[in-house]
C-alpha cells in the first residue's frame, strides 16, 4: 500500500508511523500524550486551567474582597438597589478591621476635629461601637456589652477587637439588604480568574472556590503561609470540602467588577496594567520619589496579634515561636525598638492601640489594668520590612509559576512564612524584656481569642500596599496617576480634582519602609514621610478608579492610579472606605440609571456631574 500520510506518536513504543489508518510501532504499548491547554485564549486573557462546574451566582456589581474598601463597595452598590456578590477569601469580612487585625481607626486629626465623613462611615463606626463583646474566656464581662464600654486608645476614637470587626462588617452589610433583597456574599471564597468575551475587554464572569471546614470547631492556623495553597486550591483537601462559585449578569443586565482586594487580584490575574513597588524620580517627576524604581519595595506587611496584661502565660506563645526561624533571631532582635515612647503608662506603646479597656481611662495620662489587651502594630517590631523575597508576585513571577492558570493568591509564600515569624518573635521579646511585676504581659491565642486564630497572630497580614493600576489617558498624564504634589501644600504642581471627585480624605504620608536584609539600596521613598498638617485635603478622582485595558472594571480600595508615596496617604481606614464607597455607588449607577456608558465613558459624555449628584444621594461627601 503506498504511503497516504504519515503522522508521528510518542509512547512508551517510542516513535511511530501512521500508515493509511494504521499506526505501525516497534512496541505494542502506544500512550497518546494530549496537546497541553492553552495558557492564553484567543483574546489575549489568561486560561483558567482546570474550570470546574460552577454554582451560578446572579449579580450586576460583583466586588473582589471583603476589605474595608469591598465592604464600603458592596454596602453602597446594595444600597443603591443593584444586586450585589462579594467574595472574601478569609473568614472574616472587613479586611484591616478584622482578619488583618488593625481594629484601631486611624483619622487624621484635621478629620476628627472637623467630623467632615460622610454618613455612611459615621454610620459603620456607629455599628461597631454598638457591637457586643459576647461571651470569652479573655474577659468576665457580661456578653452584651458594647465596644463602646472598653474603648479607650490614643491612635484614633474608636479602638476594638478583630472579632467585633468581622461581626459589624457583617451587620452593616445587612443594613442595605432591604435596598437589594437579592444580594449576597460569602468568605472563605478565593477569587480563581475571571471570563472575558471574545474582545478581552469586558468581563462577563468571575470565578472562585469557597472552601466549608470538615471540622467546624478547626480555627484559622493564623499562619496564611501554610493555608494559602488550601485555601485557594480547587480540590477538596484533608480540611476543606470544595465548591466552584460563579458570578455574572442575570440575563439582560449588565455586569461592574470591583477589584478592592489589598494587594489587586484581579489586576495581576488579568495582567492590567499596574505599578508595584517605588517609583523613581525619573518615573513620576516627584521631588520624594527615590533614585531608581523597584518593584520589590511595596511597603511593610504586618502580622498583628494582641497582648494582655495579666498572670504570666507564656508557655502558650513558646508553643509557636520558631526555635530556628529563616533569618536568625538576633537579626530580627536588633529591628525591636519603641522609637521613645514609654511601655506602659501615658502616651505609651501599650496605650497606642489598646482594644480592651477595662476602666476606659485616659489613654494620654493614665495606666493600663489588669485585663487591659492592646493590639501590637508597631513599625520598629512586627512590621516585616525585608525583600528577601519581597511579598507581591511580579507579572513575570506570575507567568513562570502558572498562576494565571490556577490562581494562588499572587504572593510568595516564604515573604508570609517571615512576617509570621518576625510576628511571634517581637511578642516573644516583649514579654521577655518588658513584663513587669505589676504589669505582665501575656499573649493570646485560640479560637477564641480576639483574633479568632491557634496560633494568635491575625489571620491574614496587614497589607499596606499591592498592585496599583495606572489609569487611562488624560490631558496631563499619557497614563493617569495620582502624585505627591497632588497631595502636599508646600510643593508646586498640585492639581484641583473637584471636576471628578468622588471622594476626600486626608492623613500624613505615612510610609513603612521596605529594605534588603544586607542593606543594599531599596529604592524607598526615605525622605516622603510628611505630618499631616503639609498635606492637602485629598480629593479622590474617578479617573484614578479606572484601569486600563478593561472596559466594565473599578477599583475598590488600595490599588487605585496612585504613586508610592500617595498610597501611604490612601491606603489609611478612612481613604480605603471612601474609595470603596465611590466605586460601588458608581458601579451601581451604571448598572441601574446609566445603562448605556462604562466608567470610562461618564467624563467624555459630560455626565460627571450628574454622577456626583448621585454619590452625595447615597451619603457620599465630595467635599472637605
Amino acid at each position: 500500500m503506498p504511503l497516504r500520510s504519515v503522522g508521528r506518536q510518542l509512547g512508551t513504543a517510542g516513535l511511530c508511523l501512521l500508515s493509511g489508518l494504521f499506526w505501525s510501532c516497534d512496541r505494542k504499548t502506544v500512550t497518546h500524550v494530549p496537546e497541553p491547554p492553552p495558557k492564553y485564549l484567543a483574546n489575549g486573557r489568561p486560561a483558567l486551567n482546570p474550570l470546574p462546574q460552577a454554582q451560578i451566582w446572579e449579580c450586576e456589581v460583583a466586588v473582589i474582597g471583603g476589605s474595608l474598601g469591598g465592604i464600603a463597595a458592596a454596602y453602597h452598590a446594595m444600597k443603591a438597589g443593584a444586586q450585589t456578590c462579594l467574595i472574601e477569601v478569609s473568614p472574616w469580612l472587613g479586611g484591616q478591621i478584622s482578619a488583618q487585625g488593625v481594629s484601631a481607626i486611624d483619622e487624621s486629626l484635621a478629620m476628627r476635629a472637623k467630623q467632615n465623613y460622610s454618613a455612611s462611615w459615621q454610620t459603620f463606626k456607629q455599628t461597631i461601637a454598638r457591637q457586643p463583646l459576647g461571651a470569652a474566656d479573655w474577659h468576665d464581662l457580661p456578653a452584651d456589652t458594647p465596644v463602646a464600654d472598653i474603648n479607650s486608645c490614643w491612635v484614633g476614637h474608636l479602638c476594638f477587637p478583630p472579632r467585633q470587626g468581622a461581626e459589624a462588617a457583617a451587620d452593616f452589610l445587612e443594613l442595605a439588604v432591604p435596598s437589594s433583597p437579592n444580594s449576597q456574599w460569602a468568605t472563605q471564597t478565593a477569587f480563581k480568574g475571571a471570563e472575558f468575551d471574545e474582545t478581552g475587554r469586558e468581563i462577563t464572569a468571575i470565578y472562585a472556590v469557597t472552601r466549608s471546614q470538615k471540622n467546624p470547631n478547626t480555627a484559622p492556623s493564623g499562619s496564611l503561609s501554610r493555608e494559602l495553597a488550601s485555601w485557594y486550591g480547587w480540590s477538596e483537601d484533608e480540611n476543606f470540602t470544595k465548591k466552584a462559585l460563579k458570578l455574572q449578569a442575570p440575563a439582560g443586565k449588565k455586569l461592574i467588577v470591583i477589584d478592592a482586594t489589598d494587594t489587586g487580584e484581579l489586576v495581576g490575574w488579568a495582567g492590567i496594567p499596574h505599578r508595584l513597588g517605588s517609583e523613581s524620580k525619573a518615573t513620576t517627576g516627584e521631588v520624594n520619589a527615590s533614585d531608581f524604581d523597584n518593584p520589590d519595595c511595596t511597603q511593610a506587611f504586618t502580622y498583628t496579634f494582641g497582648l494582655q496584661l495579666g498572670q504570666d502565660r507564656k508557655d502558650e506563645l513558646t508553643y509557636f515561636v520558631p526555635t530556628e526561624p529563616g533569618y536568625p533571631i538576633h537579626e530580627h532582635h536588633r529591628d525591636f525598638q519603641f522609637e521613645g515612647f514609654p511601655v506602659f503608662s501615658g502616651r505609651s506603646f501599650f496605650h497606642y492601640r489598646r482594644i480592651f479597656s477595662t476602666t476606659r481611662n485616659d489613654p494620654f495620662t493614665g495606666t493600663p489594668s489588669e485585663g487591659d489587651i492592646t493590639l501590637v502594630n508597631w513599625n520598629r517590631g512586627n512590621d516585616w520590612t525585608w525583600m528577601n523575597p519581597p511579598l507581591i508576585l511580579t507579572a513575570d513571577q506570575l507567568v513562570e509559576s502558572g498562576q494565571q492558570q490556577n490562581w494562588l493568591g499572587g504572593i510568595a509564600i516564604a515573604a508570609l512564612r517571615h512576617g509570621e515569624e518576625r510576628a511571634l518573635l517581637f511578642a516573644d521579646w516583649l514579654i521577655d524584656t518588658q513584663s513587669q511585676p505589676s504589669f505582665k504581659l501575656q499573649y493570646l491565642a485560640g479560637a477564641d481569642s480576639p483574633f479568632g486564630t491557634e496560633s494568635g497572630l491575625s489571620m491574614v497580614p496587614y497589607i499596606r500596599e499591592g498592585r496599583r493600576i495606572l489609569g487611562r489617558s488624560t490631558a496631563e498624564q499619557p497614563e493617569f496617576l495620582m502624585l505627591e504634589a497632588d497631595l502636599r501644600k508646600d510643593l508646586p504642581g498640585g492639581r484641583d480634582f473637584s471636576g471628578s471627585v468622588m471622594g476626600v480624605t486626608h492623613y500624613d504620608i505615612d510610609m513603612h519602609g521596605c529594605r534588603y536584609r544586607n542593606w543594599e539600596p531599596s529604592g524607598e521613598a526615605g525622605s516622603a514621610p510628611a505630618r499631616e498638617f503639609v498635606v492637602r485635603p485629598v480629593q479622590i478622582p474617578l479617573e484614578a478608579l479606572i484601569p486600563q485595558g478593561v472596559d466594565n472594571a473599578l477599583i475598590g480600595g488600595k490599588g487605585i492610579a496612585v504613586s508610592h508615596i500617595v498610597n501611604a496617604v490612601t491606603r489609611i481606614h478612612h481613604g480605603e472606605y471612601a474609595i470603596g464607597g465611590a466605586a460601588g455607588v458608581t458601579a451601581a449607577w451604571l448598572t441601574t440609571d446609566a445603562t448605556e456608558l462604562e466608567p470610562a465613558d461618564i467624563i467624555p459624555a459630560g455626565r460627571m456631574s450628574e454622577l456626583q449628584t448621585y454619590l452625595e444621594k447615597q451619603g457620599l461627601r465630595l467635599s472637605w
